[in-house]
């Protein structure tokens, strides 16, 4: 069932999987993106010039400027967090206050025409599984790991806000979905992504940085099939008082072989390099993505290979037009 003639709040509707979503959306929907701007994925996209899609730039934690975004408000996708390790530990403080404060103010923004909003869609984090996550269901038990390691400041804000939103369904009846991606990649990424930086490297001949040893164990979900289980969790019945994992656990390598990988299909000189782990890193994780498959009929298509391939040539096309740009 296509979503047709909604007026779609997307918050972080500037960010990676933000536009991805916003792409498919805007040609028969009306899309408000609500974002800082601080990652902006939509420049050098026509989406601005699309006569569906509004742009409002606001942060999270402005509850006024919210309240003047959701009017009329029939479907949310609430994107909007601090993310990235270098900048989660960096600021710890402001992370915690956008993602649980963020949430909050949104849903208080909302309360006006709470009965009106047909699905709240929350993005929350596959790092609430903690270091070893090996196929976990989301029933499973989530880790609270120890305070005063600046990684985790993401993920209990992310398991905090998780609580608060499913807390809205059952109190105040408010529609509402969890999602856990996982490992997200593809043509557009900004910010810290290991393939976005690989790639980058890769085609400009720089070395490509791993921490440690490189024995860190990800699944890869191609952008297609992460937008493919939203556009799910929007339009599905069963998707309501839910959390999905929404990932590709086909797409399973160390963050070595990736980088291997991504040199060989770059065509690239590019040294592999190790430097010193600095922070507590997440050692294995697998989703079970069994619940979306049963529910939702969610099955990723794209195996990690056609993905790479799809996305250097994306990144190979920008550096070029780049490179005419400048001479």
């Amino acid at each position: 069932m296509a979503i047709k003639g909604k007026r779609i709040l997307i918050t972080g509707g500037a960010g990676f999987i933000g536009t991805a979503v916003c792409r498919q959306l805007a040609d028969n929907n009306r899309i408000v993106l609500y974002d800082s701007l601080r990652r902006n994925a939509l420049k050098g996209t026509s989406l601005l010039e699309h006569p569906n899609v509004q742009l409002v730039v606001g942060d999270v934690l402005d509850r006024g400027k919210l309240a003047e975004a959701i009017e009329g408000t029939q479907l949310v996708l609430h994107m909007a967090a601090v993310a990235g390790i270098d900048t989660v530990v960096r600021s710890p403080i402001h992370t915690m206050q956008v993602n649980i404060l963020g949430t909050v103010n949104l849903l208080d923004a909302l309360d006006p025409i709470l009965d009106h909003v047909e699905r709240f869609v929350f993005f929350s984090t596959s790092e609430v599984f903690g270091s070893y996550a090996y196929k976990r269901r989301e029933s499973e038990t989530t880790n609270l790991q120890p305070v005063g390691e600046g990684r985790w400041t993401y993920s209990v804000s992310k398991l905090a806000a998780e609580h608060l939103v499913h807390s809205y369904y059952r109190e105040r009846g408010l529609p509402t979905v969890s999602v856990r991606p996982f490992n997200v990649y593809g043509p557009g990424q900004v910010g810290e992504g290991a393939v976005h930086v690989f790639i980058n490297h890769a085609l400009r001949g720089i070395p490509l940085e791993i921490h440690g040893d490189g024995d860190q164990i990800r699944s890869w979900c191609y952008i297609d099939d992460m937008v493919e289980g939203v556009l799910l969790c929007l339009e599905d019945e069963q998707a309501v008082a839910n959390v999905f994992n929404i990932g590709n656990p086909r797409g399973t390598t160390t963050i070595l072989s990736l980088a291997e990988k991504i040199v060989a299909l770059a065509d690239s000189r590019s040294p592999i390099v190790h430097i010193l782990k600095y922070y507590t890193d997440v050692e294995l994780r697998i989703p079970s993505i069994e619940q979306a498959q049963t529910l939702l009929g969610y099955q990723p298509q794209v195996d990690l290979t056609e993905g790479l391939q799809r996305t250097i040539a994306w990144y190979r096309a920008l550096l070029h037009g780049q490179d005419e740009a400048v001479s």
